[in-house]
């Protein structure tokens, strides 16, 4: 059921808003150099990597300098960028990572593997899910890159702080997902966007 569902749904947001974005792509890169995608390697399911994909939404290679990004304007970020992370737009390209299989609609947002390597046995339980374009973790940090923009050492506070708490959220969904928790998830996710 819950792939069936990520299928449809994925297809249908993929046919629906080509439009919208290829005025994305174009838009991203008449503003700077590189491509309009940008991807990076994430662990799936089973601890298996995958490269997901987003919009550009930086100026080429400035990933090299930090995994996270910082407060409402990281220098980094491109003007277009700036628009895109702000409704979440640079996402989209993520439901072809849905309708291929590596990724769900609703599941753990997956970490790159710098980040996991701090994991915990227990932690990695959220492996046994597979991973998701929206969930409560992202519900809770909407914002997250606000709130690491006002720490003194946001990798830190990330590591110490958000991290975990994103994690204790991620195995509450592992063990009591159902395809309701998944639509209320999706709908709170909207209208937290139609709310920006």
């Amino acid at each position: 059921m819950k792939r069936i569902f990520d299928i449809l749904f994925s297809t249908s947001i993929l046919l629906l808003l080509f439009p919208i974005l290829f005025i994305i792509g174009v838009s991203i890169i008449m503003e700077s150099r590189g491509g309009m995608f940008f991807s990076q390697k994430r662990v799936g399911k089973n601890e298996q990597p995958f490269q997901i994909l987003k919009f550009r939404t930086m100026f080429v290679d400035s990933e090299k300098k930090s995994q996270i990004t910082v407060g409402d304007r990281d220098p980094r970020i491109t003007r277009v960028g700036f628009f895109l992370r702000n409704y979440k737009l640079d996402e989209l390209p993520q439901f072809w990572n849905v309708l291929i299989g590596e990724m769900s609609i609703v599941g753990p947002r997956p970490e790159v593997p710098y980040y996991v390597n701090f994991y915990d046995k227990k932690q990695r339980q959220v492996f046994e899910v597979k991973p998701g374009i929206t969930d409560y973790a992202s519900l809770k940090y909407f914002d997250e890159n606000l709130l690491l923009g006002k720490s003194d050492d946001p990798e830190k506070t990330y590591i110490n702080e958000i991290m975990p708490q994103k994690l204790i959220l991620n195995l509450e969904y592992a063990q009591s997902n159902s395809f309701l928790i998944d639509l209320i998830i999706i709908g709170k996710t909207a209208l937290r966007i139609l709310k920006k």
